[in-house]
C-alpha cells in the first residue's frame, strides 16, 4: 500500500511539474516560428494591429526585402479606393510608395488572410512572402499558412513586430501578453479542429 501511495505521489508531482513547465514555456511555444527576413516577392502585413505591423512592413520594404506590400484585414464595407484607410496612409507616411501597396478587403480571419493571399500570389506570380504579425500569433500563423499553401511551391517566412509588452520568457507577468497567449492557445485549438 505504501509503495502504491509513493508511486502515485511521484506521478502526481511529475505531472504537476510538467504542467508548470508547459505553462511557463507557452511564450516560446506560441512565438517559436518567427524567423529573420529574407528577400521575398511580397510583404504581407496582417490586419488587426495598432500600427506596429504597418511599421514593421514599411521597415522591411525600405530595407529592400520586397517591392510589394499587401495589407490584409481591411473591411470592404468601409474601404474606398480613392480614400486610403489609416494603414495605407501610415505606410505612405513611412516612405512606402502608394503604387507598391496592394489591399486585401476580402479577408476577415487569419484563415481567410492566408487563403486569399495564396490566391493573390498565384494571380500575380509571387512565389514567396514575408508575413508580418505579433509574436504570440506565430504558432497559429505557421500552421495556417502551411495548410493554405499546401500543394503549391510558394513559401513564407513569419516576421514579428517588436511590441514593448512582449517577453517570451516572462509573458505571464504582463497582462497584455498573458491575454494574447491564452487567447492564442484557444484559437490554436479551434483552428486545429476546424481548419487543419
Amino acid at each position: 500500500m505504501k509503495a502504491v501511495f509513493k508511486y502515485a505521489l511521484i506521478a502526481l508531482l511529475t505531472l504537476s511539474a510538467a504542467a508548470v513547465l508547459f505553462f511557463f514555456s507557452l511564450g516560446f511555444v506560441v512565438s517559436h516560428y518567427s524567423r529573420q527576413p529574407d528577400i521575398a516577392d511580397v510583404i504581407v502585413v496582417l490586419g488587426g494591429d495598432n500600427g506596429l505591423r504597418v511599421q514593421k512592413g514599411a521597415e522591411l520594404y525600405k530595407a529592400g526585402y520586397s517591392s510589394h506590400i499587401l495589407l490584409t484585414g481591411i473591411d470592404e464595407r468601409f474601404y474606398r479606393p480613392g480614400h486610403p484607410n489609416w494603414r495605407e496612409r501610415m505606410m505612405v507616411s513611412l516612405g512606402v510608395p502608394k503604387k507598391a501597396i496592394k489591399v486585401d478587403i476580402r479577408s476577415r480571419t487569419t484563415w481567410e488572410e492566408a487563403l486569399n493571399t495564396s490566391d493573390t500570389m498565384k494571380k500575380r506570380g509571387w512565389k514567396s512572402a514575408l508575413v508580418v504579425s505579433d509574436p504570440p500569433h506565430m504558432l497559429r500563423l505557421h500552421q495556417t499558412w502551411k495548410k493554405a499553401l499546401e500543394g503549391s511551391s510558394n513559401t513564407f517566412i513569419l516576421v514579428t513586430t517588436e511590441p514593448p509588452w512582449w517577453n517570451r520568457i516572462l509573458w505571464w507577468k504582463n497582462r497584455k501578453s498573458f491575454q494574447f497567449v491564452i487567447s492564442e492557445m484557444k484559437k490554436n485549438l479551434f483552428y486545429t479542429v476546424v481548419y487543419y
